[in-house]
């Protein structure tokens, strides 16, 4: 923020010290869009609040995409990994035990019973036949042939349950059960991944080609998840960015051409209109001149064409001048 705040002090000084250059008229002057020179800006946050335990890279080092910046403890996200691995491979056991069905042991223990369960039907169906006869002939009672029945119904019923247990070991595992168990497995398997991706994005890598601008913590800190931990600023083409006046709003607009005076640069840069704000702001005190501070104003940007931009520095003061009509 200090940074900004001197770039933006000196850009009220470069505005005072134009009045006084030759050759710059006060119209030209006044006509001027003022700002500051840009390069996009890119923050990488961290996933998770680690130490830093190793810093792979210095502020102002250029770097390619995918190089290592920073290195974070991961001994917590490999834990996490791990058992989310174990949970895949129960998940996947769990469906392949579904899918196979029961063991055959099981199978034959299930055939046993009803087997057995048919012998004792048999048998109490006999005992039934043998006590009714004794009831027809009058030597025993009918309290003996209920209890007869009782028992043959009891043997029946255990067989028919006997056999429908046998039926769905042979059916196998219901579908519902094994989408089921499919979906656990995707899940666990998802769940696996994440916990993969967080831990490898512990290891901060440049996603674009850039400059390394701050490391906002060193060895050993913990930063917040969510927090920056490297501020690059990529290798795209330099942009000002400008304040347009109310007045002069309806004169940019984007494709139009323009010369971009740096503080320091003899020459100006080629540029071009690439954005126009359609909400206004407030213009910043050191924006525009004493008569114009009151007025909103709407930030445009202009980007640099026709040169080599990779050396040009962010935050310098810059004025923006619109040239003639607009060219496609």
């Amino acid at each position: 923020m200090s940074v900004r705040l001197a770039g933006f002090a000196a850009m009220a000084m470069g505005l005072a010290g134009c009045w006084s250059l030759p050759g710059c008229s006060p119209d030209e002057r006044r006509d001027r869009l003022v700002g500051t020179l840009e390069r996009d800006r890119i923050e990488l946050i961290a996933e998770e609040s680690e130490p830093v335990v190793a810093l792979e890279v210095r502020e102002g080092e250029h770097v390619q995409r995918g190089q290592i910046l920073v290195r974070q403890e991961a001994g917590v996200a490999q834990a996490q990994t791990a058992q989310a691995e174990a949970q895949v491979a129960q998940a996947t056991q769990k469906l392949t035990e579904l899918e196979r069905g029961e063991r055959i042991e099981v199978v034959q223990q299930a055939r046993a019973r009803v087997a057995a369960a048919q012998a004792m039907d048999e048998r109490d169906s006999r005992e039934y036949g043998r006590i009714a006869r004794l009831v027809a002939q009058r030597l025993v009672s009918q309290t003996q042939l209920d209890q007869a029945r009782a028992a043959q119904d009891a043997s029946r019923a255990d067989l028919r349950v006997s056999r429908q247990e046998l039926a769905a070991l042979l059916r196998g595992n219901r579908v519902e059960e094994i989408d089921q168990a499919r979906a656990a497995v995707a899940a666990a398997q998802a769940a696996a991944r994440e916990l993969e991706i967080t831990s490898a994005r512990l290891t901060i890598r440049a996603s674009r080609a850039g400059v390394i601008e701050a490391l906002p913590y060193r060895m050993g800190e913990r930063p917040p998840k969510g927090g920056p931990v490297v501020v690059m600023l990529a290798d795209t083409p330099a942009f000002a960015r400008v304040y347009v006046p109310e007045p002069q709003r309806f004169r940019v607009r984007p494709g139009r051409h323009a010369l971009i005076y740096v503080d320091g640069r003899d020459q100006p840069l080629q540029g071009r209109v690439r954005y126009v704000a359609s909400d206004s702001v407030f213009t910043p005190y050191f924006a525009l001149t004493q008569r114009d501070r009151s007025r909103l104003a709407f930030l445009a940007e202009v980007e640099v064409t026709g040169a080599d931009t990779s050396r040009l520095p962010a935050g310098v003061p810059v004025e923006v001048q619109l040239l003639g009509e607009d060219r496609d």
